[in-house]
């Protein structure tokens, strides 16, 4: 294996480890393994197992020890802090100007299932152990005042070899023995997010973990809005992203699938119409539902059919009011409020067709008030290989796939046990978190033949019992979109 060594004398491996794993990680039954941790140097771990109740065991997972270090990075012109090899050559120069030694260094990002490998390169000076922190600081402020722009990183965080340390929550399910439910939620609204504790005691839950990603890039009161299809109780309260990634539950089973969804629009008048979108911002000329889960205001600027239970238009009103209980709005601007206005008149009918796909099984999900679905990030195993599905989920970055992060993990396994976990990560010396590949080997180790990313970061929560287990990386658990509970009945 290639390395490179950056000043200060410790050594950073510019690829990834890769373990193959032994036969009895694809064990059929919901066991605990036995074979040695699956990622850095294969530490053996240590873990504690709780009975949370009948068919549940939460395992403590710990494994290897830190040797990781800080280092300082500089910035390209893009703001990244990698780039090509010219413009990675340039700021060598630009830092040698001030005195510095740098290193070059070429990152590989690992090849996935729908997106090849990437080369960059990046620029670092010094390497410093963990707790001289303060003189990378240091040698940053230098470069800052000398008009670079720079960051201090822990090279734990890179996603290159490492020894650890891992900090590990698992939620074992049998599915021979557990008598409960799964379902997903949203909390009080769509727009508005929650903590998973707040939503795991309002749904009276034995265990919650964060659901899928939710939009960070709309405005701030309607950032509760999941990014990807959300099913609740059979409603459908946000739509899909085509084909990416996602968890079905129905009663106590559970399924990682890809969905499609689809609205439309039937007036009375025979006029039909697709329906663009469920509960988020309206773009221009767009038709959007929303349901009285949404908890915020219409969009201003355009048209608003409110409609009954029934689909009878009980009012057309200029658009930016709230959803009163017990009905829908359609909501147009642009094209789509001359549709609203020609086609959803007054005591008018107009029926919202809403379809569900599973697009591994081509059906359409039975919309049931015991059918969940929830977005998830990026898909991971599927049948019982690694099959990261980055590009297609919408999270193919350098960032994304090499970087560690705290994780949310959802598994199953061959007879239908569901496996619930978190890493977690951003926190030197003490867990180092996972890259995508990691993630993969970690579930296929746990005996996921199936294996789903959620979302992670600053979000990873996981409550058992009332009680976080976790350390969320934000150093208190986040407000986040939507939850997978675990039901007693």
């Amino acid at each position: 294996m290639s390395r490179r060594t950056l000043a200060g004398g410790l050594a950073i491996a510019a690829a990834l480890t890769f373990t193959t794993l032994p036969a009895s990680a694809t064990q059929q039954s919901v066991r605990f393994p036995s074979a040695k941790f699956p990622l850095g140097a294969q530490p053996v771990p240590t873990k504690t197992m709780k009975a949370v109740t009948q068919g549940i065991d939460l395992y403590d997972v710990k494994a290897g020890t830190s040797t990781d270090g800080y280092t300082v990075t500089v910035l390209m012109p893009s703001g990244r802090d990698y780039g090509t090899l010219p413009t990675a050559e340039a700021k060598v120069a630009e830092v040698e100007a001030t005195g510095e030694t740098p290193s070059l260094q070429k990152l590989v990002r690992p090849s996935v299932a729908d997106a090849p490998s990437q080369t960059a390169y990046m620029v670092r000076v010094g390497l410093w152990k963990l707790d001289d922190k303060k003189k990378a600081e240091e040698t940053a402020k230098k470069l800052k005042d000398a008009g670079l722009k720079v960051k201090v990183d822990y090279v734990g965080d890179d996603g290159l070899q490492t020894t650890g340390p891992w900090d590990a929550k698992v939620v074992m399910i049998d599915a021979k023995t557990f008598r409960g439910s799964y379902a997903a939620s949203l909390g009080t609204s769509v727009a508005e997010r929650e903590t998973v504790s707040a939503m795991a005691k309002a749904g009276g839950a034995v265990v919650g973990v964060n659901g899928g990603f939710f939009n960070i890039h709309t405005a701030k009161n309607l950032r509760g809005e999941p990014v990807g299809a959300s099913v609740v109780g059979g409603r459908l309260l946000s739509e899909a992203v085509p084909g990416r990634s996602a968890v079905v539950l129905k009663g106590r089973s559970a399924k990682i699938t890809e969905v499609k969804t689809t609205v439309t629009a039937a007036a009375q008048d025979g006029q039909k119409s697709d329906v663009n979108g469920v509960n988020r911002a309206a773009a221009t000329d767009e038709l959007i539902l929303y349901t009285e889960e949404y908890g915020a205001k219409t969009p201003s600027g355009g048209t608003d059919a409110v409609l009954d239970a029934g689909g009878k238009v009980v009012a057309l009103r200029t658009s930016g009011a709230a959803v009163a209980k017990g009905t829908r709005v359609l909501h147009g601007n642009g094209i789509a409020a001359d549709w609203v206005n020609e086609h959803a008149t007054a005591d008018s009918t107009v029926k919202v067709e809403t379809k569900v796909v599973d697009l591994r099984t081509k059906k359409a999900l039975s919309l049931t008030p015991d059918l969940h679905v929830i977005a998830g990030g990026v898909g991971l195993v599927r049948n019982g290989k690694v099959k990261i599905t980055a590009k297609l989920d919408g999270h193919d970055s350098m960032n994304m796939i090499l970087r560690r992060h705290p994780r949310t993990l959802l598994g199953l396994t061959k007879n239908g046990s569901l496996i619930l976990a978190t890493i977690d990560g951003r926190n030197p010396g003490m867990t180092v978190g996972a890259n995508f590949h990691e993630a993969a080997q970690f579930m296929r180790w746990l005996g996921a033949k199936q294996a789903i990313n959620l979302d992670g970061g600053g979000s990873t929560a996981m409550v058992v019992d009332g009680k976080l287990v976790n350390r969320p990386s934000d150093g208190a658990e986040r407000g986040v979109g939507d939850a997978l509970l675990v039901l007693p009945k």
